[in-house]
């Protein structure tokens, strides 16, 4: 078993994180229509950003400029820079870094579940990323209802993946501090209970 970063370090050198976009577009377009016509050219982080896609599809579909990607791996980070010469980009475990300014938005999909306490991980997002009347928006395909899912952590050999319910997912965010929480699933299928999408606000 391998840890998160290192798994997804690997995906880098052979070229698998290329599907992340492919895998993740459809329910995260439903989560950017959650926040963008609430404000006005945000400032967004994107928590955990991989190769950066989404802080790319923002520059250039959304037109928005303040915009950075976090991510614990070196690999993932150095790929997302060599893509985008505009945008920040920083390496880093999301517990233990906090911006120079907070944000309005934080947005992350399939990150959270790989931390060992994610509820500390929403609570530093809560305290030392979000401006006041900014949004968190958190969607994982990982989850109790997705028993499709329930197999992943044996299939990719990561020693850290949390399964919990959406309600649990609830809990952690308004525990953090979160107002006006609701949960959301998208893009469901047959046998797919879809992506569980959880915003909070910081009022």
């Amino acid at each position: 078993m391998k840890t998160p970063i290192k798994v997804f370090s690997d995906w880098v050198r052979s070229g698998k994180d290329e599907g992340m976009k492919n895998n993740h577009f459809k329910p995260v377009m439903k989560m950017i229509e959650l926040f963008e016509n609430k404000y006005e050219n945000p400032s967004i982080i994107d928590a955990g950003c991989g190769n950066g896609w989404l802080i790319r599809h923002f520059y250039e579909n959304k037109k928005y400029t303040n915009l950075t990607g976090v991510d614990g791996s070196n690999d993932m980070i150095a790929k997302a820079k060599t893509l985008d010469h505009e945008n920040n980009y920083i390496c880093s475990e999301l517990d233990l870094w906090k911006p120079d300014n907070k944000v309005d938005v934080v947005i992350s999909m399939e990150v959270i579940y790989y931390f060992k306490n994610p509820e500390i991980i929403i609570k530093h997002i809560f305290n030392n990323w979000i401006k006041k009347n900014g949004v968190f928006i958190m969607g994982i395909d990982f989850y109790l209802e997705n028993e499709k899912c329930h197999d992943w952590k044996e299939k990719t050999g990561v020693d850290t993946m949390e399964l919990f319910s959406s309600e649990v997912w609830i809990n952690f965010f308004e525990e953090s501090g979160f107002k006006n929480v609701n949960k959301y699933f998208f893009n469901q299928g047959k046998e797919w209970k879809g992506t569980l999408v959880v915003e909070g606000f910081k009022f």
